[in-house]
């Protein structure tokens, strides 16, 4: 018998009822499940954002969840560089990648060596955008600690 290896990437950062979602439906759909968090170079690259929660915290957090099977230190922009050292089976992505110019090369490079995508609903009432949003607007309007209490 031959396992389904799935593959789910993403920052993680803010860790959120989405990204619990997007690892529990992908775990439905494959036996051995690789959650690929992103670093924090690929971030500042990719996104042009630093995460709030370091690499090392959000490999433990995910790690930790019982939907993941292993995770993994995503380090490479190139998906596919990542399928050449991991060799999954299934690619999963949230569906707001559905249709668009990178999900459909995406579809397309995945494709050429066998890996399906599967996209699943996006979570509309959290966003790890809208948690960095509130998050800067506290720390902003939040004045310096007294001395005293930094003591």
């Amino acid at each position: 018998m031959t396992r389904r290896v799935g593959y789910a990437a993403g920052a993680f950062d803010l860790f959120h009822i989405g990204h619990l979602n997007i690892l529990k439906h992908a775990k439905s759909e494959c036996d051995y499940l690789i959650a690929g968090v992103v670093s924090d170079e690929m971030l500042h690259l990719t996104k042009g954002i630093d995460p709030v929660i370091p690499l090392a915290e959000r490999l433990e957090i995910v790690g930790s969840i019982g939907f993941v099977d292993e995770a993994v230190a995503e380090t490479v922009p190139d998906k596919l560089d990542t399928w050449r050292e991991l060799r999954f089976d299934v690619f999963f992505k949230g569906d707001d990648w559905r249709g668009t110019e990178k999900g459909l090369r995406l579809e397309r490079e995945f494709a050429a060596v066998g890996v399906e995508v599967v996209y699943f609903p996006y979570t509309m009432s959290t966003s790890s955008t809208v948690l960095r949003r509130a998050l800067d607007a506290l720390t902003a309007g939040a004045a310096p600690a007294p001395r005293s209490a930094q003591a």
